[in-house]
């Protein structure tokens, strides 16, 4: 059974004419990016895809923790006391990033970078152990998003400050590879980047673009979830992607910025729809870092689409905000 979610569009899309469903996609950030577009076969295919690498390339270039001459990176390594010049995009990012910091009260930190390299989620090389709470609390008294001082694009650096960017570049970079396709001349496409989505136009048929929201691997017997992503972006979190196990406990990635540790409440995933893949992206790793109840308040009162699955004794509950719920079709 599937539950089918039409947001509200003022203008329907276009049916295109003249061209078919062509796709093509590379690596990118860790993982794999794909595009489905409706294309002329005069389309140098190439071309196009070589575009859109470009520009998911410089999303790593600038924001990877993974690269040592990143701009993140280089910010990360400054001396206390200087300021360090973004670029444009990055800029954009972090800007993104401490608005939804503040509307989150913190539940979405975009300088979580120590603490992420002491659980083993970034570069640094996993330990095989959870880290002592003095390394925790240590930590955690040289982050925190109020540190940060962003005039214009230029960053300052108070000292030891860690940017973590992970909780919304992927979203950028879906966005990024979009604006390229936008750019192109390409009217009606579907961009995923690591399970991340946004999409525009319909296909040839008429039909919009339906995709299956994300389910955690254990929801096999839940009610499918699929939407017509028409000018709307689709992210996910959820403590299935990347974690780890010690002594009979699991070690999800997404740290609650309070305590510096994983989050161990009840959340099994998050899912947000917006109109750009950016906010999503962070505003669906804020959801996570609260607590279901908590989350779907928050969702409530801030009008986020979001789908919050969580633990429920041995079962997993969905339930969906009120603006996921206004986009049921009945």
């Amino acid at each position: 059974m599937s539950r089918v979610l039409i947001p509200a569009i003022v203008t329907p899309p276009a049916r295109p004419v003249g061209g078919s469903v062509r796709a093509f996609g590379r690596a990118t950030m860790g993982t794999t990016w794909s595009v489905k577009a409706v294309l002329p076969a005069t389309t140098d295919l190439p071309a196009l895809e070589a575009m859109v690498q470009r520009a998911l390339d410089a999303v790593v270039a600038e924001m990877s923790p993974w690269e040592p001459l990143s701009d993140l990176s280089r910010y990360n390594r400054a001396a206390a006391g200087s300021w360090t010049a973004l670029p444009a995009q990055t800029a954009t990012v972090l800007r993104r990033a401490i608005e939804i910091a503040a509307a989150s009260d913190g539940a979405f930190d975009p300088t979580l970078g120590a603490l992420t390299d002491l659980w083993g989620f970034g570069p640094r090389a996993f330990a095989g152990a959870p880290p002592a709470p003095s390394d925790i609390t240590a930590l955690r008294e040289t982050g925190g998003w109020s540190r940060l001082t962003l005039d214009g694009d230029a960053l300052f650096q108070p000292g030891g400050l860690k940017l973590d960017l992970n909780g919304i570049a992927k979203g950028f970079g879906v966005d990024q590879a979009a604006a390229a396709l936008d750019r192109a001349g390409v009217k009606s496409y579907l961009v995923e980047v690591g399970g991340e989505l946004r999409g525009t136009g319909a296909k040839p048929d008429g039909q919009p673009w339906w995709v299956e929201l994300e389910r955690p691997p254990t929801a096999n017997d839940a009610e499918h979830t699929v939407v017509a992503l028409h000018d709307l972006a689709v992210a996910t979190s959820g403590d299935y992607r990347r974690f780890f196990d010690h002594d009979g406990r699991r070690y999800a990635h997404t740290l609650d910025p309070a305590t510096g540790a994983p989050v161990r409440h009840a959340t099994v995933s998050v899912t947000v729809l917006a109109k750009d893949c950016m906010s999503a992206d962070a505003w669906a790793t804020a959801l996570t870092v609260m607590a279901p109840d908590a989350a779907l308040a928050f969702a409530a009162a801030h009008d986020l689409a979001a789908l919050i699955v969580s633990r429920s004794g041995t079962a997993l509950e969905e339930r969906l905000s009120p603006a996921l719920q206004t986009m049921l079709d009945d």
